[in-house]
């Protein structure tokens, strides 16, 4: 694995160099991905990188784990508190939907989570053209897979560095990179709503899902699973539909 961050950092310096660009940044939500990619950007930039904490309506605990990564990475941070924004912007849709009486509370949960990831895309992109950064993105192998990323949201990046990387792997680059232990440990979620876990969103674990990209046997269940959010999530994985020249 250490010869993997050398390889993912002299990746990184290259990208950047190639788009003219000065550095990178990324946003940092406490959770174990974005920790790696923190940690990676700053290797590669020491004096040209950024964290950006963006809470959202979020836990507590999110944000004070997110310090820890800015302080095991030593990385330049700031905090763009995006509550406000958001109550602002979705009450705003949701005021407009009623009064056409075609709001629909069923969905209204996954919209919600679906704009506070894309007001943090928003955020990251007006700050990165501030400095002249790419933004680098935090989706793992399983995420990218499965399609577990909110289109133009945490999928709207310049960069995936992380991939090709398994869940497992994730977690080994995070001990060569020295990310924090807890961090390492941490249940991993997007922070949607109170009490989400990825795994129980999705159904399946990343456990289940790393087995199944190494072309592992799994329970059929886990693989039906799979299967079925990669097939439905193929729009996320490329860019917009046209029609061909007619």
């Amino acid at each position: 694995m250490e010869e993997k961050v050398i390889k993912l950092v002299e990746w990184l310096r290259e990208e950047v160099k190639k788009a003219g660009l000065n550095g990178l940044i990324v946003g940092i939500s406490g959770g174990i991905d974005s920790a790696v990619v923190t940690h990676l950007i700053k290797r590669a930039f020491p004096d040209n990188s950024l964290g950006v904490i963006m809470p959202c309506k979020s836990n507590p605990k999110d944000q004070e784990d997110a310090l820890k990564v800015v302080k095991s990475s030593g990385i330049n941070y700031m905090t763009v508190d995006l509550t406000k924004t958001h109550d602002t912007l979705f009450s705003s849709i949701e005021n407009k939907l009623k009064e056409k009486n075609e709001w629909k509370e069923e969905v209204a949960r996954m919209g919600d989570a679906n704009t506070r990831a894309r007001l943090r895309m928003t955020t990251l992109y007006a700050i990165a053209n501030n400095y002249g950064y790419l933004v680098a993105g935090t989706d793992n192998a399983a995420e990218w897979h499965t399609g577990y990323f909110t289109k133009y949201g945490d999928g709207g990046v310049d960069l995936v560095p992380l991939v090709h990387f398994t869940k497992g792997e994730v977690r080994e680059l995070a001990k060569v990179l020295g990310v924090p232990e807890d961090i390492i440990t941490k249940a991993p979620s997007a922070g949607l709503w109170e009490g989400q876990t990825d795994e129980n969103e999705m159904g399946t674990t990343y456990d289940m899902i790393d087995k199944y990209l190494k072309g592992e046997e799994i329970p059929e269940k886990d693989r039906v699973i799979i299967e079925k959010m990669h097939k439905r999530s193929e729009h996320k994985r490329r860019l917009a539909s046209a029609p061909p020249k007619f």
